[in-house]
């Protein structure tokens, strides 16, 4: 039944009206913060334990320029391609007049696929709204901060909490899903497409955050005292006084929206979930796949709750820029927020780019060898994004497999390869479980807070705002660098966790913004035997953005032995004093410094200048049975290599491998499925690599060759071996 037009205001105004009443935060179903219809209370699949790799592209048949589903098809069964993904970008087709459905364009793919052996995976397609939908509801489309213009054009441009958005959507998925629910090609659900609050700042969900700060802190008086608002004046005096996030000043406010931006997508995809699962066939998996990890809207491990499995898009550089290192952060992040593997739903397969600027095809090998990147991060899945070229629109030159010929090319006969080597050995390769003993706390909330105040901006006239030079997110990327090229695996962990004890080594990059508790959690973790490296501007912020009111590092002085009252930001940048690491010309620090006053820490270094030489730049304290390594500004690569190196050492890591590896060559490790120690070698380089294998005898899958202890093993360019220990 279509909702009619005259009906959707007065029921918007009711919605907004009970959840008032009810004091909850009102989302554009109806649900309250305090109570959304959550999916995650469902029982799940295990699409996590699969039988073989599922090797694949996302495909769209309605994007070709001529008929030619029989010779796609064709084509993909005689490359071996497994699995393909389909129908999240068109619910223009699926619904070409409001209650009109169409499926037909659809089952015969579905079924072509089927005939061919290839799974499918279908995607709700409620990321794109059709035109009839803008037009009947132009409140639908998102309005931005300050109020600027909204219009019909580009995807991902809604406010997913508007009623009548929720009333398309949920009419849309109930009938797509109820009718592929006993169709056994298709395995699972992936739900939307790489969603974010997409910068909405409608009305309704001002009214919808306004109640989420009356369910948190009960009066504005509350409110006032927590955010500082009498600075300028600001208090509010009343919640109908409360004043929109577009000119906001206040951190504390800033901060708090970028949450509420994280809970509205958390709610949306919940409710998407838990649609799903109501129609679907229990065989099927609901996935999400995330549009790249660390979203400052996405809260990553929050919505993973809802998922069976989890899935990502991890793009990368190609040709000389391609090392592994951003597949396998991306990857270790995928894997930690359920601690099981994970599908990647879109990657790299040509080149690049909404521009014809950045046209990097990946050199021979590159596409074979980031399918095993990727697996060697415990990825059951790879699906490139996508089968086809298409001819024109915003993603003309996001190329496929296939070029815009859409004859076989260099990189079909690549993925081909790539497919019927997995055909052969992927039962070995599949459901690969990782145990590390090192993670990476990450904080949205302190990578939020820290683009609203920034630590390093690039040289601008005094009270005028540089572009930042870096950020939370480099430090998160170049310290995960730091831990892959010395060859040690690394998860991520959240501030939600509730024990960190599981790793011998945490790594906390500017925890700038955390709660007392979260804090103490970490001092308990140190005591008690753990080994932490932090880096500065952390403990420095409680949970409100508001800087602690007493001696840096707050609660984390014991722990760290040191105080401080006094930082800089660094104009140039400085060495350490007699370069103690032996860094040579990347001896140099740079951007900030804390004034480092040692209590019970010992000093690892100091600065090489007349003023700021006083005072250590890393220190090192025990606390406990444990250990904290603390940088009090930001290393260059070089250095942070070297700190990690010490860090590793301090925590007695069992480093698993091998010691004469060549700089190009990483080495990967976990268990299969068959339970048997499982050994990546991956050559990210132009050039041939040889060293010695240096584990229990094995097998090397792709050749079949038998393997010892001390066997030569010879990479050609971009190329891997896998070794499968068989004692």
């Amino acid at each position: 039944m279509t909702l009619p037009v005259r009906s959707r205001k007065p029921l918007h105004a009711g919605l907004i009206c009970i959840a008032a009443l009810l004091g909850g935060s009102v989302y554009a179903n109806g649900q309250t913060a305090s109570a959304p219809q959550s999916a995650s209370n469902q029982a799940a699949t295990a699409p996590d334990e699969m039988t073989n790799v599922l090797y694949g592209a996302a495909y769209y048949n309605e994007y070709m320029p001529y008929e030619r589903l029989d010779k796609d098809v064709a084509m993909m069964k005689a490359a071996g391609l497994t699995v393909v993904r389909m129908g999240e970008s068109t619910w223009s087709l699926w619904e070409p007049e409001d209650g009109k459905f169409e499926y037909a364009w659809m089952d015969r793919v579905v079924d072509a696929m089927g005939k061919a052996g290839i799974k499918v995976i279908m995607g709700t397609p409620t990321y794109s709204i059709p035109t009839w939908m803008y037009r009947e509801h132009p409140e639908i489309l998102a309005r931005p901060l300050g109020g600027g213009d909204t219009g019909y054009g580009m995807r991902q441009n809604m406010d997913t909490d508007s009623p009548a958005f929720r009333f398309y959507a949920q009419r849309l998925i109930k009938n797509l899903v109820e009718h592929y629910r006993n169709n056994p090609n298709v395995i699972g659900w992936q739900i939307d497409n790489e969603t974010s609050s997409y910068g909405a700042a409608n009305k309704d969900v001002y009214i919808g955050f306004v109640n989420h700060l009356k369910q948190k802190f009960g009066t504005t008086d509350n409110l006032n005292k927590a955010w500082f608002l009498n600075y300028w004046g600001e208090d509010v005096n009343g919640w109908e006084n409360m004043p929109t996030r577009d000119h906001a000043t206040s951190t504390s406010y800033k901060l708090e929206w970028s949450r509420w931006e994280q809970m509205r997508v958390t709610n949306y995809l919940d409710w998407q979930a838990a649609l799903v699962r109501q129609y679907r066939a229990p065989s099927q998996f609901v996935t999400q796949d995330f549009g790249g990890s660390m979203r400052r809207d996405v809260n990553e491990y929050e919505v993973a709750k809802a998922l069976d499995i989890v899935a990502n898009n991890p793009y990368h550089g190609t040709q000389d820029h391609m090392d592994g290192q951003s597949q396998a952060e991306q990857g270790d992040y995928s894997r930690s927020l359920k601690h099981a593997n994970f599908l990647v739903t879109e990657t790299n397969a040509q080149t690049t780019d909404w521009s014809s600027a950045y046209q990097y095809p990946p050199y021979d090998g590159q596409l074979r060898l980031d399918v095993y990147t990727h697996l060697s991060s415990g990825a059951n899945m790879v699906e490139y994004w996508h089968w086809a070229s298409i001819p024109a629109g915003q993603e003309t030159y996001w190329k496929g497999v296939l070029s815009h010929d859409l004859e076989p090319n260099r990189a079909y006969a690549e993925v081909s390869r790539t497919a019927h080597e997995l055909q052969r050995i992927g039962p070995h390769l599949v459901n690969l479980k990782i145990k590390n003993e090192v993670a990476i706390l990450y904080s949205v909330d302190s990578a939020n807070a820290l683009d609203f105040m920034p630590f390093a901006l690039a040289p601008a006239a005094q009270w005028s705002f540089g572009k930042p030079v870096a950020t939370y997110t480099t430090l998160i990327n170049q310290l995960h660098k730091a831990f892959y090229d010395a060859n040690v695996g690394t998860d991520f962990i959240f501030p939600e966790d509730p024990d960190f004890s599981r790793y011998k080594l945490v790594v906390i990059p500017a925890l700038y913004i955390s709660d007392d508790a979260l804090l103490q959690k970490i001092s308990d973790y140190v005591k008690n035997g753990g080994h932490v490296l932090m880096t500065f501007k952390s403990g420095f912020a409680n949970e409100n953005s508001a800087v602690r009111w007493v001696m840096a590092p707050g609660p984390l002085r014991e722990a760290a032995g040191f105080s401080y009252q006094e930082f800089s930001n660094l104009e140039k940048p400085l060495a350490l004093k007699g370069d103690p690491f032996h860094a040579g010309t990347g001896n140099q620090v740079m951007y900030w410094a804390e004034f480092l006053k040692l209590e019970h820490a010992q000093p690892l270094a100091y600065y090489d200048h007349s003023f700021f030489g006083r005072w250590p730049a890393i220190t090192r304290n025990e606390y406990g049975k444990g250990s904290l390594i603390y940088e009090g500004t930001f290393l260059s690569d070089e250095l942070q290599h070297k700190i990690v190196l010490d860090a590793i050492h301090d925590a007695h890591l069992d480093l698993q491998a091998q010691p004469d590896l060549p700089d190009k060559v990483r080495e990967k490790d976990g268990v299969n499925g068959l339970g048997r120690k499982l050994h990546y070698y991956l050559n990210y380089s132009s050039d041939t690599q040889t060293f010695h294998y240096a584990h229990a005898r094995g097998e090397e899958l792709l050749s079949g060759k038998q393997m010892a202890p001390d066997q030569q093993i010879t990479l050609q360019p971009w190329d891997v071996a896998i070794v499968e220990e068989r004692p």
